[in-house]
């Protein structure tokens, strides 16, 4: 077969394959330029710091424990599970507010419809950083003092120090109850498969609701009572000049999540709205024809369908409240981002520490992304 420059096929592999070759060459520019420009500064390479001891205190180590005796990577690992706090919580909070907000703009009362609006439209044209330094000023200049505290609710306390909430005694019994939990959802999960099977073959289906709620919340009760049902609360109780006992959320946390879940749960609302109006409005005529209440014609009828419309940019706003994180650091949240440049300024692994902060939170979107994908997939109708 004579190949010749006409022929589009092979056209097509030699602009392949000269990207491919301009690819390398700036990658290899880039890499060599930056090991010359290091040893002409005597600057070390290589991630070998991140063995040595970091020196310094981080304010919030979530669930690990930390000194300044420890590793960078300790350091790191500390700032990661802050981000991942941050992320998680963002993620739940902001999905559960925004569908809110989205179906509040679709309400017949017109008042309650217009006040979702001006949220909308004025939270989603404030910059996002002007909306943190807001929220974490209005939180350290404007609540009391501990010894002057704020108690909403009892054993609730709100100071400039932070928020200090009760939450019960550590007891082994919730280890085992937080087991029992998820391995309900995962008995849920196959048990809704098999019922679908099952409905697909004979057109019956079990009692999926009332099935599903017992394995989710029967083992764990059982747990509880087999361990003598504790009940113990630590509250949050004044110790001097703070608050000692229950939970914490620091003022940095506080404004940050806060901030975070308020910005993304404006853009969420759009996109629960915009899918919602995408179905054809035959359906709650069918669905009303039918005899259901507006809320059960929304749950059950219209809102499976919007899934499909909604679930793909509302990974894009995922990925964002997890990027957005790195905001953190300019409240003060020790967050990946903020650790990584503190341990840069010690060590002058600038290199190292952007790579470090790049790979994780490439790695993060992808997880998200994947999952997402995957979910949506499970929920795209099958032709």
């Amino acid at each position: 077969m004579k190949l010749s420059f006409g022929d589009p096929r092979f056209r097509a592999l030699v602009y392949q394959a000269a990207a491919i070759g301009a690819a390398l060459f700036v990658a290899w520019y880039l890499v060599s330029n930056t090991l010359a420009n290091l040893e002409a500064r005597r600057i070390a390479s290589g991630f070998a710091f991140l063995g040595r001891e970091a020196g310094f205190e981080i304010g919030e180590t979530s669930s690990i424990a930390y000194s300044a005796a420890d590793s960078y990577l300790r350091a790191l690992a500390v700032g990661l599970a802050n981000t991942f706090r941050v992320a998680l919580i963002g993620i739940v909070a902001a999905t559960v507010l925004g569908t809110v907000i989205g179906l509040t703009r679709l309400s017949r009362n017109w008042l309650v419809a217009k006040l979702a609006a001006a949220y909308v439209e004025f939270i989603r044209n404030v910059p996002l950083l002007v909306q943190l330094f807001f929220w974490y000023v209005l939180i350290t200049e404007n609540l009391p003092p501990p010894r002057a505290a704020l108690e909403p609710l009892p054993g609730v306390y709100l100071t400039n120090r932070g928020v200090y909430l009760p939450v019960p005694a550590a007891h082994p019994a919730y280890l085992w109850m937080l087991v029992t939990f998820v391995a309900g959802i995962v008995s849920a999960m196959l048990f809704a498969r098999w019922a679908a099977r099952r409905q697909a073959l004979t057109g019956r289906r079990p009692p999926m609701l009332e099935i599903a709620l017992a394995l989710v919340i029967v083992p764990p009760a059982l747990v509880f009572l087999a361990a003598g049902a504790p009940t113990a609360i630590d509250v949050p109780r004044l110790s001097g000049f703070n608050f000692t006992g229950g939970m914490t959320f620091t003022p940095e946390f506080a404004a940050l999540t806060g901030g975070l879940v308020i910005y993304t749960a404006a853009f969420i609302a759009e996109i629960v709205r915009a899918g919602i109006l995408a179905i054809h409005y035959g359906q709650f005529e069918a669905a009303h024809a039918l005899g259901l209440r507006r809320s059960l014609t929304m749950r059950l009828v219209v809102l499976p369908q919007a899934l499909r419309v909604i679930v793909p940019p509302m990974t894009s706003q995922y990925l964002n409240l997890t990027k957005n994180s790195s905001l953190a650091v300019a409240i003060g949240y020790p967050d990946l981002v903020s650790i990584a440049n503190t341990a840069m300024n010690q060590t002058g692994q600038a290199v190292e520490g952007i790579i470090i902060i790049m790979a994780v939170y490439l790695s993060i979107s992808l997880s998200i992304s994947a999952f997402m994908n995957w979910y949506n997939a499970r929920i795209a109708l099958q032709r």
